[in-house]
């Protein structure tokens, strides 16, 4: 089922491209007569159609544009009669190899921009400033990368994996999607992954059981609830994303913590469910205030920006005690039904929505007077909530179907509009073992939304409107169980003032292709990057790629690991490599054997490893004549099980 939906899920710049390629895409003749004229003696300005639009490329640090290093991209878009900026649009940019000069560069840059617009392999540019990643939660010690606009042979849209310690729980990214902080329970610390990169660049001490993560609305602290039994341990430990270190550890009471903060970032709130009781703090000054009882078995927290209230939902005696983030007291105690847990609220802090997993039902609750809407029925126990700007998505851990409520339709003395929707073929639950983030994730333009089905072990596309998902994600050699989108694309960083930060990919001349759908306009800007002494010898090094297969091997029997050996800025294959080894060794740790590689086709190169015990093997490779020694290069891993067939290495 899965295909390329690249332009369908660019959002408004999707639909702009489409226009934009109609327009000028296919359209013979020549380019606007003040085309040229209209960038007047700055090469870096354009006035179109009333439009400035002024291009910047900024180093982030200083000194030149350098390939390999960080820039802050930018186009600052004001009203050429007013000056005013025009705050509020949508533009797309791409950047790629610099055009040459001629006199029709204008209508090559629109035809290179309507290529990159139908999107595919073969015409994808250096940097899509459009762009976004799914990142899969599995249920191993991993998560996946997932590239949606791009399918490979119809089969595959992997980009990568990211290792991890152990097995994650729960996951919270920065305000600008730079890093992700991914709790480990099992080893007491939460993963700090660059979404840049692509990799984990540190493992940050949390505590005992740290399970559920937040990130304060400033993203100066991350707050993350500890589980641990011992109620001396069991509590919040808080963590300065600045110096990367705990400032302040504190027990707060038995059971699991939800975690909820003011909009102001002045006050955060942990409910403690065994104990009955949320704790308050007073986050600048890191210390605990209170500790309220809100009845005996609080099980979320949602803040509402709306009524300036913290609503606390207790499951066992069926109510929401609201608590005034300001005066710190119990406004009210709104009554619903034993069985509710999980509490969101629209984007608006409007509309407040408790699921009930028992009774199969969300109750709305109204901010703007805390009293109770409506009862809406939904999938079999629900128990995951996410929001777009037009729905609320509910998940049932006991049904296939998602669904969908309106937030158009509700209100008092309306009647609420609920759809569904299959997302896969079996209930969630059939999986076992769901970590606490979502299986859900608004996609990058609020109209649709991601979802993971850990049986089939599928991510599903759903764009708002549809009759069923529009494509899926297979997750290959690992399980998948949660879900989010890593968004690339600009954003409108101050009034009128649209970024992003880039890593260069390349030297030389490069062009940065703008387009806007209103007015409907095409032009590319031009830049030059110097070149990276550092990078010409990392870029000269032959590098290892192993040829993945995510079977087990069979205990007692040998296994083909295959590998390529590749080299230069093209990532050219190495053929004729005679002293090719293979190190490997079972874990934790045991004596390393090695095998000799043959070359079984121009580049590729395979090696038996003899496995005679089960668990995960990590295999290195080496050469002498290359310079290249073992653990120079990204090793790989195997996992060897009894009556199992026989198969190749797998990274991690």
């Amino acid at each position: 089922m899965q295909k390329t939906i690249g332009v369908a899920l660019s959002g408004c710049v999707a639909i702009a491209g489409v226009v934009a390629w109609q327009l000028f895409g296919t359209q013979a003749g020549n380019p606007p007569a003040d085309a040229a004229a209209s960038a007047g003696s700055d090469p870096n300005r354009l006035v179109r159609d009333g439009v400035v639009i002024e291009f910047e490329a900024l180093p982030v640090g200083g000194g030149p544009l350098t390939e390999g290093l960080f820039a802050d991209v930018r186009f600052r878009l004001t009203d050429a009669a007013t000056g005013q900026p025009l705050s509020g649009l949508a533009p797309g940019a791409w950047l790629d190899q610099g055009l040459a000069e001629s006199d029709d560069r204008a209508m090559q840059c629109k035809s290179r921009t309507s290529l990159y617009l139908k999107g595919g392999l073969n015409a994808k540019p250096l940097l899509d400033l459009n762009s976004y990643y799914l990142l899969v939660m599995n249920k191993d010690a991993s998560l996946t990368v997932i590239d949606p606009t791009t399918s490979v042979g119809g089969i595959t849209s992997t980009l990568m994996r990211i290792a991890l310690k152990r097995p994650p729980m729960d996951w919270v990214a920065s305000a600008d999607d730079r890093l992700l902080y991914v709790s480990m329970p099992d080893a007491g610390e939460v993963a700090l992954v660059d979404t840049e990169k692509f990799q984990v660049l540190a493992s940050l001490p949390a505590g005992r059981d740290p399970l559920r993560v937040a990130l304060q609305p400033d993203g100066r602290y991350l707050w993350v609830g500890n589980n641990a039994r011992d109620e001396a341990d069991s509590g919040v430990t808080v963590i300065d994303t600045q110096t990367r270190e705990i400032v302040l550890q504190e027990a707060t009471g038995k059971g699991h913590h939800e975690i909820a903060f003011s909009d102001d970032s002045r006050h955060a709130f942990v409910s403690n469910r065994d104990a009955g009781t949320v704790s308050v703090f007073d986050i600048a000054g890191l210390k605990r205030l209170d500790d309220i009882p809100t009845g005996s078995n609080p099980l979320s927290l949602a803040f509402s920006s709306l009524s300036q209230a913290v609503y606390v939902v207790d499951g066992r005696e069926g109510r929401v005690t609201v608590l005034d983030a300001r005066s710190l007291a119990v406004r009210k105690v709104i009554p619903l039904q034993q069985g509710v847990g999980p509490m969101g609220f629209s984007p608006d802090g409007r509309f407040g929505l408790v699921l009930n997993t028992l009774e199969n039902q969300v109750a709305v609750i109204d901010a703007a007077s805390d009293t109770l809407l409506h009862r809406l029925e939904v999938a079999a126990e629900p128990y995951q909530l996410v929001f777009t700007r037009a729905y609320a998505y509910v998940r049932g851990l006991a049904s296939p179907r998602v669904g969908m409520i309106n937030l158009g339709s509700l209100g008092e003395g309306r009647q609420p509009i609920v759809q569904t929707f299959e997302a896969g073929p079996a209930a969630p639950k059939l999986a076992g073992d769901l970590p606490l983030a979502a299986s859900l994730s608004p996609a990058r333009d609020e109209a649709a939304v991601f979802v993971v089905n850990p049986v089939d072990n599928t991510t599903y596309f759903y764009m708002e409107g549809m009759n069923a998902p529009m494509s899926g994600y297979l997750n290959r050699g690992h399980t998948a169980r949660a879900v989010r989108v890593v968004d690339r694309s600009l954003r409108e960083v101050e009034p009128g003032v649209f970024g992003s930060r880039i890593k260069l990919p390349v030297a030389g001349p490069l062009d940065v292709a703008f387009m806007l759908n209103q007015p409907q306009l095409i032009h590319c800007f031009g830049t030059v990057v110097q070149g990276n002494p550092a990078l010409e010898k990392q870029v000269s090094t032959p590098r290892v790629e192993f040829l993945l297969d995510s079977a087990p091997v069979t205990v007692g029997s040998p296994a083909r690991a295959r590998f390529r050996i590749l080299q230069g800025r093209d990532s050219q294959p190495r053929a004729g490599i005679e002293d090719l080894q293979v190190r490997y060794f079972l874990a934790p740790a045991s004596r390393p054997r090695q095998a000799a590689a043959r070359e079984v086709e121009e580049g590729v190169y395979e090696a038996l490893v003899e496995v005679n015990q089960a668990g995960a093997y990590y295999l290195h490779v080496g050469s002498a004549s290359l310079g290249l020694a073992f653990g120079d290069q990204p090793y790989a891993s195997l996992r060897a099980l009894p009556g199992q067939p026989a198969s190749t290495a797998q990274t991690p």
